[in-house]
C-alpha cells in the first residue's frame, strides 16, 4: 500500500457526501489530491480541511459541471499542462431523479445520464492508459447496490448504477490480477445530500437501513487499494444485494419500487 501512497488522487464529486469523505480518507496517506465537483466554494472547504493535514501538499480545485460533455478532456488536458500525473481515479459524482420516468424532466433525466456514466467512462478512458503504461494506478466507480437490480420510481438512477457495476467489473477482468485494477463501491443507503436532491428522503428505502458517509468512505478506499472488483458496505447492504440477485426478477422489481415510494 505504501507504494501508492505516493500519488496523485482525482476525486469527482468531492464537495459533498461520500465523495468528500473519500477526498479526507485519501489525502492522510498524502498523496496530491486533485478535487472536481460544480460548486467552487465548498471544494475549497474541503481543500482548506485537506491543508491542514501535516505533510500535505495544497489540493488542486477544479470546479466542472461533468453534465457538459467537454468537461473530461478539458480536466485531463488541465492536468496534462500542470505535469500531474493521475494515479487513483475516483469516480464518485452523480445524483438521482424520483419519480415516474415519462414525467420526469427531460434535461434532469438527460442530465443523470451525462453524470453518472458518460462522464465516468470518458475519464477513465483518458486517465487509464497512463495507469497502465506505468503499471501503477487505481479506479473506484462509485456505484450502488442499485445497480443490482431495476428501480422503479428511479429508473434512470438505478440504470445508470448497473451499467456503472457492469462495465468496471469487466474493466477489472481486462486489466487482469496487475497493479492497475477497478473497483466498483455499491453503497447502500447513504445519508448525504444525494436524498434531498434525489426527492426521496421520505422513502421507506432509508429507514433504518443507512450507513454514515466517512464509513462507506473508509471501506471503499480500502477496499480499492486491496485491489477488490467489487465492495458493498454494511452487512445489510450485502443482504439486499444478493438477494436481489437470489429472488425473481419480477419480485426484485417490484420490492425495489415498494421501497422507493415516498411514505
Amino acid at each position: 500500500m505504501s507504494r501508492f501512497s505516493r500519488g496523485t488522487a482525482l476525486i469527482t464529486g468531492a464537495s459533498t457526501g461520500i465523495g468528500r469523505e473519500l477526498a479526507l480518507a485519501i489525502a492522510k496517506d498524502h498523496p496530491q489530491v486533485v478535487l472536481v465537483a460544480r460548486d467552487q466554494a465548498r471544494l475549497e472547504s474541503v481543500a482548506t480541511e485537506i491543508g491542514t493535514i501535516e505533510g500535505m501538499r495544497p489540493p488542486l480545485v477544479l470546479p466542472a459541471d461533468l453534465s457538459q460533455a467537454d468537461s473530461p478532456r478539458r480536466i485531463f488536458e488541465k492536468l496534462q499542462g500542470e505535469h500531474i500525473t493521475v494515479d487513483y481515479l475516483i469516480n464518485n459524482a452523480g445524483f438521482g431523479t424520483h419519480g415516474l420516468f415519462y414525467e420526469t424532466d427531460e434535461k434532469q433525466t438527460l442530465d443523470l445520464l451525462a453524470v453518472n456514466m458518460t462522464s465516468l467512462v470518458h475519464l477513465t478512458r483518458l486517465f487509464l492508459p497512463g495507469m497502465v503504461e506505468r503499471r501503477h494506478g487505481r479506479v473506484l466507480n462509485v456505484a450502488s447496490i442499485a445497480g443490482f437490480l431495476p428501480g422503479p420510481h428511479m429508473a434512470t438512477y438505478y440504470a445508470s448504477k448497473a451499467f456503472v457495476l457492469s462495465f468496471t467489473e469487466a474493466l477489472d477482468a481486462e486489466l487482469g490480477r496487475g497493479d492497475v485494477r477497478a473497483t466498483a463501491l455499491c453503497p447502500g443507503p447513504v445519508i448525504t445530500e444525494f436524498q434531498q436532491r434525489a426527492g426521496i428522503q421520505n422513502s421507506a428505502l432509508f429507514r433504518g437501513n443507512s450507513i454514515d458517509a466517512a464509513t462507506c468512505a473508509r471501506i471503499g478506499y480500502r477496499a480499492m487499494m486491496a485491489g477488490r472488483r467489487v465492495v458493498v458496505p454494511g452487512f445489510k447492504s450485502r443482504m439486499m444485494a444478493t438477494s436481489a440477485r437470489l429472488v425473481p426478477r419480477r419480485l426484485a422489481t417490484y420490492l425495489a419500487g415498494k421501497l422507493n415510494k415516498d411514505r
